[in-house]
């Protein structure tokens, strides 16, 4: 095998044509991505370390079990795979928004950035309900000294760890205080003030029995981690979402002025797809994890 010698004093690279093949844009975009990529890494290995050092954590399909406008149905990951399938019909859009700027088609730009938008917005609509959904939702846990809680919160606490037997969960009962034992009550009854007053009423084995009664499902309190990881690193892809829309608002309107036709080519709403395309990868990672796993 021959190969060829460079003289003495002569440079690989001269100027003129990038010796990556890509503009200088594409380039510092690639090279943004790539720390970013760094940046969720290191969030989701912190939380792979937590998760799998502890035992007692939260079992998706009871935590992200929920549909709108399907009242109290048990439908788990249902929601979550929704989202999924939006944020990736927008990526095929951004995509079809693309190849329509390598043939100089504004129309066509205009009307898959739309669609991109649209799906931007729908996802971030979605992720919005899942918050309060999970913020506002009652759940009935064990806590540490022994008695049961109506938690409201998985910021403060985890209240999806284990299933409580039922034995362990009357035992707990009877520890319970009587306020608590109410608000359990109202739970019972998705919070409703009319039983609520009617329980603060009755006396606490009066409660108990209406409890143990109502066929109630209790659990573990799990590590509070769980909350403070979820909606970080949901919030933070939530963001990237939130910026991309943006983007994507501008180079549509950038589009509809006919800017990039006077440039003569379409560059910006490529990388505007790259990022686009990486906040759709990273949402993989995130589902796999948090939802998953």
């Amino acid at each position: 095998m021959s190969t060829t010698a460079i003289p003495a004093g002569t440079k690989w690279w001269n100027g003129g044509r990038s010796p990556f093949n890509a503009s200088y844009g594409k380039v510092m975009m690639w090279y943004f991505l790539m720390s970013d990529a760094f940046t969720f890494g290191a969030f989701l290995i912190s939380y792979g370390t937590i998760r799998f050092s502890v035992n007692d954590w939260a079992d998706p399909n009871k935590v992200f079990n929920s549909f709108p406008f399907a009242g109290h149905a048990n439908l788990p990951l249902a929601f979550v795979s929704l989202m999924t399938f939006i944020l990736i019909f927008s990526s095929v859009t951004m995509v079809l928004a693309v190849h329509e700027g390598h043939n100089m088609n504004r129309k066509g730009v205009e009307k898959y950035m739309i669609l991109t938008i649209i799906g931007g917005l729908a996802f971030l609509s979605c992720q919005a309900w899942e918050w309060t959904h999970l913020l506002t939702g009652e759940h009935v846990a064990l806590l540490s000294d022994g008695t049961l809680s109506a938690i409201p919160t998985t910021v403060k606490a985890n209240p999806w760890g284990t299933d409580l037997p039922h034995d362990a969960m009357l035992a707990a009962l009877q520890k319970t205080p009587h306020d608590q034992l109410v608000k359990i009550a109202g739970t019972l009854h998705h919070g409703a003030a009319g039983a609520a007053h009617t329980g603060a009423e009755l006396s606490n084995a009066e409660l108990i029995s209406q409890i143990s009664a109502s066929g109630l499902h209790a659990t573990h309190s799990g590590p509070i981690a769980f909350g403070g990881y979820f909606f970080g690193i949901t919030g933070f892809h939530g963001f990237h979402v939130f910026s991309g829309v943006v983007i994507n608002i501008v180079m549509y309107f950038k589009t509809k002025l006919g800017h990039f036709d006077q440039r003569g080519h379409y560059e910006m709403i490529e990388k505007a797809g790259l990022y686009w395309h990486f906040v759709d990868l990273v949402w993989v990672f995130v589902f796999l994890c948090f939802y998953l796993v």
